[in-house]
Formats: structure tokens, sequence, C-alpha cells
């Protein structure tokens, strides 16, 4: 079994997140600058033997895409192209930004710690994966 990699998707920031080897946890992994995300996700993918790519899919409470989509859209293009025996799949990510701020309040973060956004997408991140794996095991 190969690790299981979230994406939180962000036109500045990409948050990550992945399951152990034997996808049972899924763990905050990184936030990365968008414009390094192939490149990280290239060394990562080959020193970690990734099975699958968990995107999120933001959506509006109507459950039309977001406007962040078309950019989601020119990215999975490129991930298609580059790891294309790697299959995506995407989960609704909506409220996952909220649900990450909540659980930094919850888990006893200072304010000056939770104004930190890359953590926020990484523990959205998480949540997505989270989410997926709860919906399929």
């Amino acid at each position: 079994m190969g690790r299981i990699l979230a994406i939180d998707y962000g036109t500045k920031r990409t948050g990550l997140a992945v399951t152990d080897p034997m996808q049972i946890i899924a763990s905050g992994l990184t936030t990365v600058e968008t414009k390094e995300l192939i490149t990280y996700l290239k060394t990562y993918v080959a020193t970690e033997g990734v099975e699958k790519f968990v995107v999120g899919e933001p959506k509006q409470m109507d459950n039309t895409a977001s406007e962040s989509e078309v950019y989601i859209q020119k990215f999975l293009e490129k991930m298609v192209k580059e790891f294309p025996n790697i299959p995506i799949v995407r989960v609704d990510e909506r409220f996952t930004s909220k649900m990450a701020f909540q659980t930094m309040i919850d888990s006893g973060l200072k304010k000056k710690q939770r104004q930190n956004k890359a953590l926020v997408d990484e523990i959205s991140a998480t949540l997505i994966l989270q989410s997926y794996l709860a919906s399929n095991f």
C-alpha cells in the first residue's frame, strides 16, 4: 500500500496532508508555495510512494463550483501529465478552513499562532484527507 496525499490547493499556498503507509492515519505534511507545488510533489512521490491524490473541491452552498475551481482545474491538468499513473479523487472541502481555525482554537493555540495561514492550509488538507478516509472505510 502507498500513501494517500491530500491537497488543499490555493493560488498562493497549498496545504498538504498524507496518510501513513497503511492508510489509517491522516497527518498534516506541510504547506508549499503553489508555484513550487509540482516540483515538491515530484520529489515526495519519488521518495514516499503515493498511491492516490485527494484534491479538495471548493463548492458554494448551492453545490455549484467555487470561483477558485478554474485554477484547480488547470492544476489538475498538470497533475495528470506529471503523474499519469496516480489517480486523483475530489473531495468536497466546504467549511474546512473554518473547521481548521476552530481546531486551532480548540487545541489551545495562541492568537498569534492562529494567524499563521500556512498552518490553516495544512490543517485544512488534513481535514480533507480525514473526510476521504471516513467516507471510504
